[in-house]
């Protein structure tokens, strides 16, 4: 299930004469199976000529932070494991995806982005907890 984030905005990092700048973006996506929560993540971009035209490999520099924004509400039976949310980080090779866990024995949901590369694994990684606890207003 391909779930879209929605861009907060960019912060350019290093200006370029020639093509877009360096920049770190964040974007916002709830989860789809999991109302309540929200996770935000920002990723490194590279500009010049290759990043203006999408071409560019993203650097794998990223951090995730998940927060409970409302009433958590499981929409239906989680499994262990499962993927909630990826987004291409180069054109063919590279992505980043946020893979929830659950830990019953602490009542919490661990969202975990991993930048993946087809070749070489997973070297990078972010953590963030959800705590599932009672909403007030």
């Amino acid at each position: 299930m391909e779930i879209q984030a929605e861009e907060v905005g960019c912060i350019t990092t290093s200006w370029k004469l020639i093509g877009a700048n360096h920049k770190v973006c964040v974007q916002a996506f709830d989860d789809p199976k999991v109302s309540g929560v929200s996770c935000h993540i920002s990723q490194a971009k590279k500009g010049g000529i290759k990043g203006a035209f999408g071409l560019a490999e993203d650097p794998s520099q990223f951090s995730i932070a998940c927060r409970q924004v409302g009433p958590i509400v499981i929409k239906k039976e989680l499994p262990e494991q499962e993927t909630a949310f990826s987004s291409d980080t180069s054109l063919f090779f590279k992505e980043t995806r946020v893979t929830r866990l659950f830990d019953g024995n602490r009542n919490t949901l661990i969202y975990v982005a991993i930048s993946r590369k087809i070749i070489d694994g997973a070297p990078k990684n972010s953590i963030s907890t959800v705590p599932i606890m009672p909403w007030s207003k």
